[in-house]
């Protein structure tokens, strides 16, 4: 029998019309073991996955290395090395809080996968780097220097420069070293001028290579670090060279700056300063900031409204965290020198210190987990970090770690000015 196309098909007695049962058998058999090779990879590749919402690191300060950590868990996960000079390091993270972006002093750039545990790139942007901000959207990186002086965007998935803002002002016709860099709303970052008393916006949302610049001038004197608050809105930068502070509202710029606090500083302390406070984690309540009073021991309560100055909690020494949990209910609060050792926690509602522990020398930051049922505190003279249950203030434990200083975790990639 002939087929259509003049292929003679017929067949002796005994044989199939299809391929010889070896070769279909030998054909089985490759499949079965391709498969038994594929499964258990497949399998494993499985118990491997993760999410990211619980990891973290801890910057190990003198080291140059950051320590990758699981926070449902408890635990360490890898050290990652190579970072430069980690000294006064922060870090921001990505919108899927897979990477983190490592500012270092050395004007270093370091982008970290925290699911391997490797540097996935590192540029040297700078000769002395201060920190930097994420954009709203994830897609730019902003750091900024002291050294030239000024602000520089890169592209989150490559660390391409893509912009190089130099901050030099008209008004003392000199680069300054620029401070406070906050990220907004609308792709918009934020940053102040310490040498020229000034405060501009950085607008990425049209052109990120040409960013638009709003510039406010004479905002006060020497401006050393800001904050913005949780929804954007208020920046709030600190003023060392004067008492006060400068306040702009994202909602409307167009009003421009103004000053607000004019008893808060440093002309009329009657202690010197040991360490000057971070503004960026001054805590929010309500309608209520909660700040550091610089040289004072005492917490300074704001009506974010009007920011006017409406109380004082008496605190053990000089305050430079003051951070509230998740919740809002308290405020955790570490000190300056010679109170370098003890943390205090105060209740909002009453607005009274309800706790005082003592971890030990140089407390230097403290980290919630993400819905606030946990703390991390780094101590660095004792070369670990303690966590405690926020609610009975138990110590869970402890961690190894080189001189740790900042603690941050990836749930703050989901949040303004973290």
């Amino acid at each position: 029998m002939t087929s259509p196309m003049g292929c003679d098909t017929r067949t002796k007695r005994g044989e199939s019309a299809s391929a010889p049962r070896p070769t279909r058998f030998r054909s089985l058999l490759t499949l079965l073991a391709a498969l038994a090779l594929t499964l258990p990879a497949l399998v494993t590749h499985a118990d491997e996955l993760r999410g990211t919402g619980d990891l973290g690191l801890i910057i190990e300060r003198a080291k140059g290395s950051i320590q990758l950590v699981d926070t449902t868990k408890r635990s360490l996960l890898q050290r990652v090395e190579g970072l430069g000079d980690t000294s006064h390091a922060a870090a921001v993270f990505s919108r899927d809080a897979r990477y983190a972006y490592v500012f270092g002093r050395d004007g270093g750039l370091t982008k970290v996968d925290l699911l391997t545990g490797t540097i996935v790139k590192r540029v040297i942007q700078s000769g002395n780097s201060i920190g930097g901000a994420i954009s709203q959207d994830g897609r730019w990186i902003a750091a900024a220097n002291y050294v030239p002086g000024g602000v520089k965007l890169f592209d989150a998935e490559t660390l391409e420069q893509v912009a190089d803002i130099p901050a030099y002002s008209e008004e003392t016709k000199a680069l300054s070293r620029v401070v406070g860099l906050e990220d907004s709303f609308n792709n918009r970052f934020v940053f102040s001028l310490f040498d020229a008393g000034e405060i501009w916006i950085m607008d990425v949302s049209e052109d990120p290579r040409k960013p638009k610049l709003t510039k406010f001038k004479n905002i006060g004197n020497q401006p050393y670090d800001a904050l913005i608050t949780g929804d954007g809105r208020w920046y709030v930068a600190g003023l060392y060279g004067e008492d006060g502070v400068a306040v702009l509202d994202m909602w409307h710029p167009e009003r421009g700056v103004k000053r607000a606090l004019p008893d808060y500083g440093k002309g009329e302390q009657k202690l010197p300063v040991y360490k000057m406070p971070h503004l960026e984690t001054w805590a929010v309540a309500g309608n209520l900031a909660f700040i550091p009073g610089v040289g004072r021991h005492e917490v300074v309560l704001v009506d974010i409204a009007t920011w006017q100055k409406v109380g004082v909690i008496p605190v053990a020494g000089q305050p430079v965290f003051v951070m509230s949990d998740p919740t809002g209910r308290r405020l955790w609060v570490n000190f300056a020198f010679p109170h370098y050792d003890t943390v205090q926690v105060i209740d909002v509602e009453s607005r009274a210190v309800m706790h005082t522990m003592h971890p030990g020398k140089a407390v230097l930051h403290m980290e919630f987990t993400p819905r606030g049922e946990n703390v991390w505190v780094s101590v660095r003279d004792a070369n670990r970090v303690d966590i405690y249950d926020t609610e009975t203030f138990k110590k869970l434990g402890e961690l190894p770690a080189n001189a740790p200083s900042g603690i941050f975790f990836s749930s703050r990639a989901h949040r303004f000015g973290l």
